[in-house]
């Protein structure tokens, strides 16, 4: 079993910038991919970023240039720096974890308005 817990989340203005983090916790396997995810009201969950063990990424076109995903695999950590944010990110993010099993975190709120 694997727990994920986030943080990072809140209200930022258009422009501004979030850290979101996720921490994983359990038996976890050095050979993983973890992800952020997100979904806005009245439309489905997509894929934000994610990152292998290895450092492989993968964007969202339409976060590409603004986003950054990241992980600090000695803390079992994964996170998101959103930059140049805009109304339009506006959703509540989960991180996920693959590994033997896919495991999700319980979401984020990310609200960027004026």
């Amino acid at each position: 079993q694997v727990q994920l817990v986030e943080s990072g989340g809140g209200l930022v203005q258009p422009g501004g910038s979030l850290r979101l983090s996720c921490a994983a916790s359990g038996t976890i396997f050095s050979i993983n991919v973890m992800a952020w995810y997100r979904q806005a009201p009245g439309k489905g969950r997509e894929l934000v970023a994610s990152i292998t063990s290895s450092g492989t990424t993968t964007y969202a076109d339409s976060v590409k240039g603004r986003f950054t995903i990241s992980r600090d695999n000695a803390k079992n950590t994964v996170y998101l720096q959103m930059n140049s944010l805009k109304p339009e990110d506006t959703a509540v993010y989960y991180c996920k974890y693959s590994g033997y099993y896919a495991y999700w975190g319980q979401g984020t709120q990310v609200t960027v308005s004026s």
